[in-house]
């Protein structure tokens, strides 16, 4: 194989020779210059690049796409440059073979088999269009043009081009497998339960955080605009905000608790609620509301809407048992979750995600703050239901999240009565190498470093040194041991019928 592609004999080199002459005799025009433009854009991948940079523009499954194309790009890429033309050595068309005004100049010195810019060209539409159909389509005859284009110069005979075109199509499948298709999410499931209606607020009492991330003068004002009726207590910086929220929950005449602020806030709000059996609503506002948007009430709009008509769900919450302090005279506490938790270097990643989200979005975001985090930082040691782990991150999630990846988004049920446990754990041999490997590929859900489990009840103790645990987004350092378990359907929270 090796000397027929070097010297040319053979049926491969005569359809070769056939198909240049077919080209080398269409009539000279515009279009010799088009392709030859066509042919230099894609010189090391600068117009696949360009369309990645467009395409990562529009957040979702097209900003995906353009990721998928690039690796897929990259693999082919490698495999053709590094190990095929290296091992299949092969002379490139001559002048006589085509007119001199086509001919590309300067010619390429490596060897003609395979096509580099056919594979790089191929594995981009391919690797896109597996992601983003849409998109793929649109590429494809760009990817074509520029692999007829490697022929129409001069640069390739016709079977390079179709040996790089093969290699792309491998490349940008193997790709697909590193990057899968997240499944589609399951509907959204509430366990409805009927609840005092408040009309204009009355009966409501709301605790708002004025440290709350979108917190301004304007929000108390706004709050009492719609709900004209309930009594609004401001938490300002100096106070106990469980305090001010139990004085909010116990003020004479409330129905039903309201609560303005973050996920900490909320978490506070909710151990109120379930403690003097009021039901819950839950205002978005503050840094983060992952429980608002998973209740039905991202916005204002849906709040109020479900607080007028009286409807509402039930929720499971987690109760966290924590164990901090000196190891002879510990401390004890107990939160409410009703979102996550997470020890390890959870709460690194987050951070990092969050600088990087306005400029990649979350998904892309997510990848590189995973790899800059486990590429610098080292494992802590765990003892877990009894068995002692090496980990990078464990995370609890109150109910079952998904994607089932190591980026929890969402949760269409919140009273199906587990605790979302993931462990990406450090046991393994070379450990670091197969966490970015994982990282880097999209593989983290299927890798043997990360470990999914449901259960009901899980203690956790530090392994050498205390460990900084995060409830719901708030940090709490020096922690010796914690329990997580649950209380079935004891919140209750409004929530938009129409919601599900």
């Amino acid at each position: 194989m090796r000397r027929m592609l070097h010297r040319g004999p053979g049926w491969i080199a005569a359809l070769d020779r056939t198909l240049m002459r077919t080209v080398s005799g269409f009539p000279g025009g515009h279009h010799d210059t088009f392709f030859r433009r066509l042919s230099a854009s894609a010189n090391k991948g600068k117009l696949w690049f360009g369309v990645a940079a467009v395409a990562a523009a529009i957040p979702g499954r097209t900003r995906r796409a353009a990721l998928h194309g690039l690796l897929a790009q990259g693999v082919a890429s490698a495999v053709t440059n590094l190990v095929f033309k290296t091992l299949l050595p092969r002379a490139r068309p001559l002048p006589e073979h085509l007119p001199v005004f086509r001919f590309v100049h300067p010619q390429p010195t490596s060897s003609s088999m395979p096509s580099g810019h056919s594979a790089s060209a191929v594995a981009f539409a391919l690797g896109t269009g597996m992601v983003q159909p849409v998109l793929g389509a649109v590429v494809a005859p760009v990817a074509a043009g520029v692999a007829y284009s490697r022929v129409h110069t001069g640069a390739h005979w016709p079977s390079d081009v179709l040996f790089g075109s093969a290699i792309g199509a491998g490349a940008a499948l193997v790709t697909r497998k590193w990057w899968p298709v997240r499944p589609p999410m399951p509907p959204t499931s509430r366990r409805r339960v009927q609840v005092a209606p408040l009309p204009q607020g009355e009966g409501l009492s709301i605790a708002v955080n004025t440290l709350g991330g979108s917190f301004t003068e304007e929000t108390a004002a706004a709050l009492k605009e719609v709900f004209p009726l309930a009594h609004i207590t401001l938490i300002a910086l100096e106070d106990d905000v469980a305090q001010r929220v139990e004085e909010a929950a116990t003020r004479p005449g409330t129905r039903a608790l309201g609560v303005w602020g973050g996920d900490g806030t909320v978490g506070t709000a909710a151990a109120a609620a379930i403690d003097h059996d009021l039901p819950l609503l839950v205002l978005a506002g503050g840094t983060l509301n992952h429980f608002a948007r998973d209740a039905g009430t991202p916005s204002v709009v849906e709040a109020v809407a479900a607080a007028e008509r009286g409807e509402a769900a039930l929720a499971d919450v987690g109760v966290v048992a924590v164990e901090r302090g000196l190891a002879d005279d510990p401390e004890q506490v107990e939160l409410t979750m009703l979102n996550t938790a997470s020890i390890g270097l959870y709460p690194n990643l987050v951070r990092r995600r969050e600088q990087l989200q306005p400029a990649l979005g979350k998904p892309l975001a997510g990848v590189v703050a995973m790899f800059r985090t486990f590429a610098v930082e080292k494992p802590i040691t765990l003892i877990v239901n009894g068995v002692r782990h090496r980990l990078w991150i464990m995370y609890l999630g109150r109910g079952r999240y998904f994607p089932r990846d190591h980026a929890p988004l969402f949760r269409p049920v919140l009273d199906d009565g587990v605790l979302d446990v993931r462990m990406m754990t450090a046991d393994e041999s070379f450990a670091r190498l197969r966490m970015l490997w994982s990282v880097l590929t999209g593989t983290v859900a299927t890798s043997r470093i990360t470990h999914l489990t449901e259960a009901t009840r899980v203690r956790v103790e530090c392994g050498t040194a205390p460990m900084v645990l995060a409830v719901d987004g708030e940090a709490m350092p020096g922690v010796r041991a914690v329990e997580f378990t649950l209380k079935r359907a004891a919140l209750r929270y409004y929530s938009p019928a129409d919601g599900n």
